[in-house]
């Protein structure tokens, strides 16, 4: 495997260009990259502070550079990955921003879009599902197949993607009536004979990528709520936290959202203050 498929595989086609640009200009200003340590990484990343005085611009050389060792332990160049516990210290906030997120209420309402199109009312119906009750990355929903769908036990099987864990999640009751309907009647009609063994198809019969799938929430969702942007993201850290605040235990909510680290699932927790705090900024924002 490339590169380059590498990360078409893995990423958006916006992001893998985005990470194949800079992990060129990566190979080309350091030719020991193949074989790099820990410490030579970091002699790296000194020099380049030197040189960019911008935190966002190093952070995504280092995002860039960590993708490629993840692709060269994939691909067995490398059994152990240099980068991976290099952080920066003044690195972007990863702070949750809780004003942004929908209760499980808000998010229901998502579910009774009305659809032109019936087969795309099936598929559609599906791909929301997924995030709403599932709460899983445009990534992971790119990823499925057909034979990850188990109706019989009620159950679905998430692939790991390079920031989350693989992991088998349970199907609500009319999820499995809805993938019955979609994989039996529907989905077939779609192909028109094609072979694709991918669960999230277009109109036309093509897998969706992950970028079809941030696409199409956005478009479909744009004017829902006035005070809030609808997007994957948001619908996925909306059904974490609301986990969270329900009171189910952190370990619970990490294996159930794929996280490898249970700090990832930590930035979903609300305090009663940072909730004030959050309904504060949304309906009293200050100018």
């Amino acid at each position: 495997m490339t590169l380059y498929e590498y990360l078409e595989k893995h990423y958006t086609p916006a992001t893998a260009e985005s990470y194949h640009r800079e992990i060129s200009i990566f190979l080309s200003n350091y030719t020991a990259a193949p074989m790099a340590t820990y410490a030579e990484l970091i002699g790296y990343l000194v020099v380049l502070r030197e040189r960019y005085n911008n935190a966002a611009t190093l952070n995504r050389i280092l995002c860039s550079i960590k993708v490629y060792y993840d692709y060269l332990c994939c691909t067995g160049s490398r059994d152990d990955h240099p980068a991976r516990s290099i952080l920066l210290r003044d690195q972007r906030s990863r702070d949750v921003q809780l004003q942004d997120l929908f209760t499980g209420e808000e998010l229901e309402k998502l579910l009774d879009r009305k659809e032109h199109y019936q087969a795309l009312y099936y598929r559609n119906r599906v791909l929301m599902g997924l995030l709403i009750y599932q709460g899983l990355k445009p990534q992971e929903m790119a990823l499925l197949s057909v034979t990850d769908i188990n109706l019989e036990a009620g159950g679905i099987y998430i692939k790991s993607t390079h920031i989350t864990n693989s992991r088998t999640l349970s199907l609500k009751p009319g999820q499995i009536l809805l993938l019955y309907t979609w994989l039996e009647q529907v989905r077939p009609k779609l192909l028109k004979g094609a072979d694709s063994d991918a669960l999230l198809i277009g109109h036309r019969g093509t897998p969706m990528r992950a970028d079809d799938i941030v696409k199409h929430v956005l478009r479909s969702y744009k004017n829902v709520y006035a005070d809030r942007r609808v997007t994957a993201q948001a619908i996925r850290g909306s059904v974490i936290a609301n986990l969270l605040a329900q009171g189910h235990d952190i370990s619970v909510v990490q294996q159930f959202a794929g996280h490898k680290y249970p700090s990832s699932t930590e930035r979903y927790k609300q305090s009663g203050v940072e909730v004030l705090k959050a309904a504060i900024e949304q309906y009293h924002p200050m100018r």
